[in-house]
C-alpha cells in the first residue's frame, strides 16, 4: 500500500461514550443518563425512541460503558436469570422483542423496581405506539421518556468545527459543506474522515482546504 494511502485509511471510529456523543436537542436525555451512571439520579426507569441514526444504540452503550461492571446491555434478547440489585440495564430495539422476552422484560422492570438499580430502554416509536404487550409498554413509559432527535446539517457542521478546532485545525466553511454532502453522515464517520484529512494535511505540508478535501476523497474511494 503507498505511503499516501496509509495517511488516508480511516481509523475505527471511537467506542461510544456519554463525553463523545454530540447532544444537538437530545441535550436532556444525556443528562439524565448521566446521573443514573454516577448513581446520583432521582429517576431509575428511561425510555429512549426516536429514528435510526438518532443515537439510541449510542446512548446505551456508552451508558453501559460508565457503569462500568455494574452495566449491562441487552437487544433482542433478554437472560432468564435475574440481574444483581443495583445492576444498571440498558435494553435496546424493544419493539423486536419476542413474546417471550416481553413478558422477561415486563418481570425485569418490577424487580429492578424492588431491588434497585436502574432500567433504560430504547425502541422505534413512543411506548403507547409500540406493538407490545399493554402492561409492557405501561412500564416503558413509567419514567421519563424522551424522543431522540437526530442532528441536522447545521448540528453537524457545528460539531464538526468544534472538533476541527479541538485539533488546531482550520477546516473552511466550504470543506465542511463539502463533507457533508460527499461523505457518510453519521457523526462517527465524519470525525474518522476528519482525522485521515489532518494526517493527510500535516504529511503534505498543505492546507485542509475545498480542494484537499476534494483530493483526499478521490484517493480514499480509489484505496
Amino acid at each position: 500500500m503507498m505511503p499516501q494511502q496509509l495517511l488516508l485509511q480511516l481509523t475505527p471510529p471511537p467506542a461510544p461514550s456519554l463525553e463523545n456523543f454530540v447532544a444537538g436537542r437530545n441535550g436532556a436525555a444525556l443528562q439524565a443518563l448521566r446521573a443514573i451512571a454516577g448513581g446520583n439520579g432521582e429517576e431509575r426507569f428511561v425510555y429512549l425512541w426516536g429514528d435510526a441514526g438518532s443515537g439510541r444504540t449510542h446512548l446505551l452503550r456508552a451508558l453501559v460503558s460508565a457503569a462500568g461492571v455494574h452495566g449491562r446491555l441487552f437487544a433482542e434478547s433478554l437472560p432468564d436469570e435475574a440481574q444483581e440489585p443495583g445492576a444498571v440495564i440498558a435494553v435496546d430495539d424493544v419493539q423486536h422483542l419476542s413474546p417471550g422476552d416481553q413478558v422477561r422484560l415486563f418481570d425485569l422492570y418490577n424487580r429492578v423496581r424492588a431491588a434497585g438499580g436502574a432500567l433504560v430502554a430504547s425502541g422505534d416509536a413512543a411506548p403507547a405506539q409500540l406493538a407490545l404487550r399493554a402492561d409492557l409498554r405501561s412500564r416503558l413509559a413509567w419514567g421519563l421518556a424522551f424522543q431522540l432527535h437526530p442532528l441536522s446539517d447545521a448540528e453537524k457542521a457545528e460539531a464538526l468545527c468544534a472538533q476541527a478546532r479541538a485539533r488546531a485545525i482550520d477546516l473552511p466553511v466550504e470543506a465542511v459543506a463539502y463533507l457533508l454532502q460527499h461523505t457518510r453522515r453519521d457523526m462517527a464517520s465524519l470525525i474518522s474522515i476528519l482525522d485521515a484529512l489532518d494526517r493527510y494535511s500535516l504529511q503534505t505540508k498543505r492546507p485542509l482546504n475545498l480542494a484537499l478535501v476534494r483530493e483526499a476523497l478521490r484517493a480514499i474511494a480509489e484505496a
